[in-house]
C-alpha cells in the first residue's frame, strides 16, 4: 500500500533540456499555501507568471505557430505544500563525508570536486536552491580547495546556486603575509565572500581590519567565522568590522553569551547559528553545542538570524545532515520558535544572508519552490520526505518516498499527511 508518491506530471511534446524539467512554462496545479490556500501557480522562465485559485489558470499557453500544442508541463501537487525555497547559509563541502575516512581527507582535486558537489547536490534533494559553504585557503591547502568548489559550482549552474566564502588561517603581522595575499588572490579566482576565525590569529581585532580592508578591495560582503565567546574581542570585531553592514554576517555564534546577543543587535549585524550541532570545524575544537534559548533570544533581539546546518558527515557532526528542514523542525520542536518563524529563517532570511532576492508564491518573485509531502507547514516540518524542487523556473529534483505496512489491518489507511 503506497502511501507518499510522487506528484504526477502531465505529458510534455519533444524532448525537454531537463529530464526532470520542462519547455518554457510551468504550471503547478493544486498546491496547498502555508496559508492554506489551494492555487495553481504559472511559472514562466524563472520567474513566477501568475498564482490563481486551483483550476482559474487554465490551459498552458499554446507554442507560437503551433496552436494545438502546449509547452511545458503541468505537475499535480495534490497533497503538497508549496513553500519558497530554502537556503543553506552555511556550510563546509570541503570537509563534507570524511568522518568515515580512515584518514585525513584525500586532497586530490577529483576526489574533493566529487565531495563537494556530492555535498551540494545532497542540499539541494532537500530543497536549498541557493548555498553557502565556507572554504578553508592557505597553509597546506592553498587554494586547492577552493579550486574544487568553483569548479563543482560551475558544474552545478542551472541546477543551484554555490558560493564560496574563502577562510584564510592568519592574516596579521609577517607570518599572515601568505594568509593575505591568498585571499586577495581566492576574491579575484571568484570566492563570493571572504572570512575566516579571528580568534585563531594572535590579533583578532587586526585579522578584522584585514578583513575590512580585503573585502572592500574586492566589493565583497564578510561572513566571519566565530563563536562570539569573548565580548570584548567580540565588540571590537563588530567596530571594525561596521562599515561593512548590512553586508556583514557572524556565525555559528556557538559560544555566544546572553551580553553578546546585546552586542550583536546595538551593531545591526545579521547573525547564523546552526541547531543540529551549535558549531563546526571552522573553529579550534569540536562544537559545543548551541545553547537552547539562544534562537529564541535573538530573534527577540530583533537580531536577524539565519538558520544553517553546518557539518555533513564530517568530523564536527558525523550524522550531520543538509537539510535546512531538518534546521527549523528543531527550533520549533523545542518551542523556540513558531514553525513559521522556525522556517523564515531556512528560508527568507537564509535568502538575505546569502544577498539573494526575497521569494514569496506570488507573481513576479524568483521561481526559487520547494514542494513538500504535507497539509501544513507543521506537518511538512514533522514528516515531509517525498519533496520536489524548482531552480529558476525548472524541476530540478525529486525525492518519492514510499511506505508501505504488511496487510494485516483491516482498516483503510490514509495517504501520508492526507488523510482526506
Amino acid at each position: 500500500m503506497s502511501a507518499d508518491s510522487a506528484p504526477a506530471e502531465g505529458p510534455h511534446p519533444g524532448p525537454a533540456a531537463n529530464p526532470l524539467g520542462h519547455g518554457p512554462v510551468l504550471l503547478l496545479t493544486n498546491a496547498r499555501l502555508a496559508d492554506r490556500r489551494v492555487v495553481d501557480v504559472r511559472i514562466s522562465g524563472d520567474r513566477i507568471q501568475a498564482v490563481g485559485t486551483a483550476g482559474s489558470l487554465g490551459p498552458l499557453p499554446a507554442a507560437p505557430g503551433r496552436p494545438t500544442v502546449t509547452t511545458g508541463a503541468r505537475i499535480d501537487l495534490s497533497g503538497y505544500l508549496l513553500l519558497p525555497a530554502p537556503a543553506e547559509p552555511h556550510g563546509h563541502y570541503d570537509a563534507a563525508f570524511t568522518a568515515a575516512l580512515p584518514t585525513a581527507p584525500p586532497e586530490e582535486p577529483a576526489d574533493l570536486v566529487r565531495r563537494v558537489t556530492e555535498a551540494a547536490l545532497t542540499s539541494l534533494g532537500y530543497g536549498a536552491t541557493a548555498q553557502r559553504t565556507h572554504v578553508r585557503i592557505g597553509d597546506l591547502h592553498g587554494l586547492g580547495r577552493l579550486e574544487a568548489v568553483l569548479t563543482a559550482r560551475q558544474a552545478l549552474r542551472g541546477l543551484a546556486d554555490l558560493q564560496a566564502v574563502a577562510m584564510p588561517g592568519l592574516l596579521t603581522g609577517r607570518a599572515g603575509a601568505d594568509g593575505r595575499a591568498q585571499l586577495r588572490e581566492a576574491l579575484k579566482l571568484g570566492a563570493t565572500a571572504a572570512g575566516g576565525c579571528p580568534e585563531l590569529d594572535p590579533d583578532p581585532v587586526g585579522y578584522a581590519q584585514t578583513l575590512l580592508e580585503t573585502a572592500g578591495e574586492a566589493d565583497c560582503p564578510v561572513d566571519l567565522h566565530t563563536t562570539g565567546r569573548d565580548l570584548t574581542q567580540l565588540a571590537r570585531i563588530v567596530g571594525v568590522l561596521a562599515p561593512l553592514r548590512p553586508r556583514l554576517t557572524v556565525g555559528p555564534c556557538s559560544a555566544l553569551p546572553p551580553g553578546g546577543v546585546a552586542v550583536l543587535a546595538g551593531a545591526g549585524i545579521r547573525a547564523v547559528c546552526l541547531p543540529q550541532s551549535g558549531g563546526c570545524l571552522g573553529v579550534e575544537g569540536l562544537p559545543p553545542g548551541l545553547r537552547p534559548t539562544l534562537a529564541r533570544e535573538l530573534v527577540d533581539a530583533r537580531v536577524p538570524l539565519a538558520v544553517g546546518s553546518g557539518g555533513l558527515r564530517d568530523l564536527a557532526n558525523p550524522v550531520g545532515r543538509a537539510d535546512p528542514l531538518e534546521a527549523a523542525y528543531l527550533l520549533a520542536a523545542t518551542g523556540l520558535l513558531s514553525p513559521e518563524a522556525a522556517y523564515d529563517t531556512v528560508s527568507g532570511q537564509a535568502r538575505v544572508t546569502l544577498g539573494l532576492p526575497a521569494v514569496r508564491v506570488d507573481a513576479g518573485f524568483p521561481a526559487e519552490l520547494l514542494a513538500i509531502r504535507g497539509d501544513s507547514l507543521p506537518g511538512a516540518l514533522a514528516g515531509g520526505h517525498s519533496r520536489l524542487v524548482v531552480h529558476s523556473g525548472r524541476v530540478v529534483s525529486r525525492t518519492s518516498a514510499v511506505r508501505e505496512f504488511a496487510d494485516t489491518v483491516a482498516l483503510a489507511l490514509p495517504r501520508q499527511n492526507n488523510p482526506g
